[in-house]
């Protein structure tokens, strides 16, 4: 029989429920209200610009008319927010969009986006906060370590990018380059100086959630040190994941130092392994990574490591500030532009 300590702890969660799933609602219904009410303004301030078709009068009428607001209505009306209320019209003019993203996306959401310039590196942020839900947190996270220019897309064409972002943005299509980037950040690690491999490895494995999260979200782990036979010979795979939105099996091999050409076909017998004994029907074919701490791109390139589903990508173990980052990743982008030209 239930006494009334037990009736009270029903009620109150029951309660809490209502009051939780209400709130939740609120804040939805307001952050759709507040979103549409700025893509309106925006509007507003784009077409008296436009019919003015004077630069400095665009300048001049934010700056006047965000202190008339403030004034009115207070916080909420700077300058740098009603310029991010302009953009947010002029990126997505049929607002069609807005309402589609505004169903996941809080006003907070769209100031972080807005000011990314180029148009492919914020549509990429838009379809990845998209399908991988991530949090306002998680997000400004991502805009700061600069994980586009960490993307694999970053290497492709700007024609052939678009055209997968579309996909993505249309079918809800992920695809490797999408997932896998260069080079990953796993400071969180904590390595002391001259660690070996298996230092690595117990390090990782330590820190499994963390290094989940910086491979970004649709990873599972599936094994550690993945024992295969072959030929009475053993081999052991450093890590083994699955990918949901992939849906495949993803071989990691660590290594220090530098690429070296004999990485791959080592990987390639194990993701040959993997696709005959491992891989479960409605699978695509596994997908191997080899993480070193440096890549040789001549190399990758010529080995064709793609063909061969291979994904080669650099670490870092130790923090860099932002601007060291940004230094090494427009090195890599720069490579990796020129990679292409070449072909």
């Amino acid at each position: 029989m239930i006494d009334n300590l037990d009736k009270n702890k029903f009620l109150f969660s029951d309660i809490k429920s209502l009051i939780d799933e209400t709130r939740s609602a609120v804040a939805q219904t307001v952050n759709a209200g507040l979103t549409m009410l700025y893509w309106n303004i925006g509007k507003k301030v784009n077409d008296d610009i436009l019919k003015n078709e004077r630069a400095d009068y665009g300048k001049q009428i934010v700056a006047t008319l965000s202190q008339q607001l403030t004034e009115e209505y207070g916080k909420g009306f700077s300058k740098s927010y009603l310029t991010r209320m302009c953009l947010l019209n002029s990126y997505f003019q049929d607002f069609r969009i807005v309402a589609s993203l505004m169903q996941q996306f809080s006003w907070t959401h769209f100031t972080l986006i807005l000011p990314i310039k180029n148009e492919i590196e914020r549509e990429y942020y838009i379809q990845m906060c998209r399908i991988e839900k991530w949090s306002v947190r998680e997000l400004r996270k991502k805009i700061d370590s600069m994980l586009f220019m960490r993307s694999g897309i970053i290497n492709k064409p700007d024609e052939l990018a678009k055209l997968e972002l579309e996909k993505l943005s249309e079918n809800n299509i992920i695809t490797p380059d999408l997932v896998f980037r260069s080079p990953y950040v796993l400071d969180f690690l904590n390595l002391k100086d001259n660690y070996q491999e298996k230092d690595l490895e117990k390090a990782i494995i330590n820190e499994l959630q963390k290094f989940i999260l910086e491979l970004g979200r649709g990873f599972t782990f599936v094994e550690q040190q993945k024992r295969m036979v072959i030929d009475e010979d053993d081999f052991y795979l450093d890590l083994l994941f699955f990918h949901r939105k992939l849906r495949r099996l993803v071989a990691i091999e660590l290594k220090l130092g530098k690429f070296k050409a004999a990485y791959k076909g080592q990987m390639e017998l194990y993701l040959k392994w993997l696709e005959k004994y491992e891989m479960e029907e409605g699978e695509e074919k596994p997908i191997g990574l080899i993480l070193c701490a440096e890549g040789k791109h001549q190399q990758i390139e010529l080995l064709d490591m793609e063909k061969a589903n291979i994904k080669v990508s650099e670490y870092i173990t130790e923090f860099l500030p932002k601007e060291m980052l940004q230094k090494k990743l427009h090195q890599f982008y720069t490579e990796s532009k020129q990679l292409i030209e070449n072909k």
